[in-house]
């Protein structure tokens, strides 16, 4: 009799710890809401309201993830792939940027016959490409000297930089499909000489669904902190 009192204080005991738990944990279905722009990192926020950081208003991720997952064709109000410019790549094939979606894009804008700030911002580009070593980022140089920098020129540059395959992607546009896509990026850039330009350096990233998620500026600069930014969009 008293092992039955004793069996049944303990499975009360456990029952009530179970439900005490179960009350207590943290319910995934309920609304969380986001940065765009990720300021704060993976931090949500239960109820509507503006980031502290940047001021843009919070997303519903749960029903952005919903509708990814529905609509495989599904592109985001922030994303670059809504912009509708034909470019033309290294390997001469006319493409619109939505054709990347599905990659991770490492994105910088450059001109072939520069002989100072590019080949530094090149070998940056480099450098965060060994560091990441994935196969799921593209790692795209925008020209901002079409005239030049046909897909022909692009081609050759590729092959001399050792970037000839299909990770790394090179574009040309027309001058006006540039001037948009450097106000996209927050890249300023003039034509100074014939064969000059003075331009920001930026680098910029993107998830696969084409919206900016982190961008650096300068040349030569530590690139641990955007290396751990890509790691976190392929992982």
């Amino acid at each position: 009799m008293q092992k039955n009192i004793l069996l049944s204080f303990f499975l009360l005991t456990a029952l009530f710890l179970f439900n005490s738990c179960n009350n207590g944990a943290i319910d995934k279905s309920k609304t969380e809401y986001q940065c765009p722009m990720k300021c704060e990192g993976e931090k949500t926020y239960q109820q509507k309201g503006t980031c502290p950081v940047c001021s843009m208003d919070l997303k519903n991720i749960n029903a952005t993830i919903e509708t990814i997952n529905a609509d495989e064709n599904y592109i985001s109000e922030e994303s670059i792939f809504n912009l509708t410019s034909k470019w033309n790549t290294q390997n001469n094939k006319t493409i619109e940027l939505k054709e990347l979606k599905g990659d991770v894009l490492v994105m910088v804008m450059i001109y072939t016959t520069c002989k100072s700030a590019c080949p530094r911002l090149v070998a940056d580009i480099r450098n965060i490409h060994d560091k990441v070593n994935s196969s799921a980022v593209k790692y795209v140089f925008v020209s901002i000297d079409p005239d030049t920098d046909t897909p022909e020129r692009l081609k050759e540059y590729a092959i001399e930089n050792k970037m000839d395959n299909d990770q790394w992607v090179f574009l040309q546009g027309t001058v006006e499909d540039v001037r948009e896509f450097s106000n996209v990026l927050a890249v300023k850039y003039k034509q100074i000489s014939p064969i000059l330009f003075s331009h920001s350096n930026i680098i910029s990233v993107f998830d696969e669904q084409g919206v900016l998620y982190y961008q650096q500026e300068g040349l030569g600069v530590d690139n641990d902190v955007i290396t751990s930014k890509i790691t976190e969009l392929v992982e």
